[in-house]
């Protein structure tokens, strides 16, 4: 998962319970798997994602999934471009598509990634002297791979043919920027028209009375805020909400072509992105509560009179949201960038960014004085910044190159 930083509403629910459906040995079983050495860290692109690939895509067909991929296969390859000791390489990775055919007019998408860091060659290692260190990413996102396969088996396995057809998808190249959903939805195997919703799980092998369940996108649709509650409830699980429907995990992908989101994590961790995220440390008896109230609110949104609406959620730094950012430009990164800067996504009307004339397409390679070479170099500068400071940005448009005046 390429969490950087969360914005949560203030808004706490606490909750009681029911009997488990989910079965934390096969929980457990899955995730041995994935965050097995022998997979090396499931690096985008690389052996050990082919062989999760191909695991993922066995579970599929032995749960009577129709492939969902491209050339009627349970694969939907793009190509990614990556630097390795500063040499840049054109490689393939793949998502993995599963179709529960229902016969249906609208289309549930259920997903997550499942590439992680691979051996510290690619993606933003916190293990220092990572190279050549397997990171086994049992947490991200072992986890919510795990819970798209156990989805599956639940859906396709329960005897009952729903409303909607659901498409479970494995998305590559997370790590590496959004890359594989974004694939996805600008090469969709399904037209986008008939998705009704999409859900998210990343990293949900952590779950702690302490912080609970974070869910996203609550802003996207009224249908969470209505449903979610009591699901939430009979499962004893006590949750916060971030009303963004723009974050750095894939259901961002699906937010930005107007598609109702919501996206499940369960909290970042001192092993977040480091060698030691493993099995041990993973709370399969939470996780299986978590599937529990994900699956029943499949079933409730395939009962509901009407899709779930999609509303334009509220900016991920305004409203009464904590963050330990006190300003922000209004603007959604473009995590599939891999040059230098910070290019824009998305700039939201009316905030400092709209205002100073920045637009979608910009790269920002210089902010209050200090040269932006990622997002890492922009929350610092967010970080050292208070409401009214007045400071210069340097954008690059093309072939030239602008400065413009941001008010925070």
């Amino acid at each position: 998962m390429k969490y950087t930083y969360l914005f949560l509403s203030l808004l706490t629910v606490s909750i009681s319970s029911e009997a488990q459906d989910f079965n934390p040995a096969a929980i457990r079983k899955h995730i041995e798997f994935l965050a097995s050495d022998d997979l090396e860290g499931r690096g985008t692109a690389t052996m050990g994602e082919i062989r999760a690939a191909n695991y993922i895509a066995d579970i599929f067909k032995n749960a009577g999934l129709k492939p969902g991929g491209t050339d009627q296969s349970y694969f939907q390859p793009f190509q990614v471009s990556f630097a390795i000791d500063g040499n840049p390489h054109l490689l393939t990775a793949r998502n993995v598509v599963g179709y529960l055919d229902n016969g249906a007019k609208k289309t549930m998408v259920i997903g997550a990634h499942y590439d992680h860091l691979g051996k510290g060659f690619q993606g933003s290692s916190l293990t220092p002297d990572s190279k050549n260190k397997i990171h086994n990413g049992a947490d991200d996102n072992a986890s919510g791979t795990t819970g798209l396969l156990e989805l599956a088996a639940h859906f396709s396995g329960n005897k009952f043919i729903e409303k909607h057809n659901i498409l479970f998808i494995a998305f590559s190249g997370e790590e590496l920027g959004l890359l594989g959903s974004k694939y996805f939805t600008e090469n969709p195997t399904i037209p986008l028209d008939q998705i009704s919703c999409m859900i998210n799980m990343d990293m949900i092998g952590r779950l702690s009375d302490e912080k609970g369940l974070i869910i996203s996108g609550w802003g996207t649709s009224r249908a969470w805020g209505k449903l979610i509650p009591d699901l939430a409830k009979k499962q004893h699980l006590r949750f916060t909400v971030d009303s963004s429907g723009v974050g750095a995990s894939d259901h961002t992908s699906f937010y930005l072509k107007n598609i109702p989101v919501v996206q499940f994590f369960t909290g970042g961790h001192s092993d977040y992105h480091k060698i030691s995220d493993d099995v041990a440390k993973i709370n399969f008896q939470g996780e299986a509560s978590i599937l529990n109230l994900i699956a029943g609110l499949v079933e409730k949104l395939d009962n509901e009179p009407a899709e779930a609406e999609f509303l334009t959620a509220e900016n991920p730094h305004s409203g009464s949201t904590s963050t330990d950012f006190k300003v922000t430009l209004g603007i959604m990164p473009d995590y599939s960038y891999s040059g230098k800067g910070l290019r824009i996504d998305a700039v939201t009307k009316a905030r400092p960014a709209d205002k100073a004339g920045m637009l979608t397409g910009d790269i920002i390679i210089r902010l209050a004085g200090k040269e932006i070479g990622n997002i890492y170099d922009y929350m610092d500068v967010l970080g050292s910044h208070e409401a009214g400071d007045r400071v210069e940005a340097e954008l690059r448009r093309g072939t030239e190159t602008r400065k413009v005046q941001v008010t925070f």
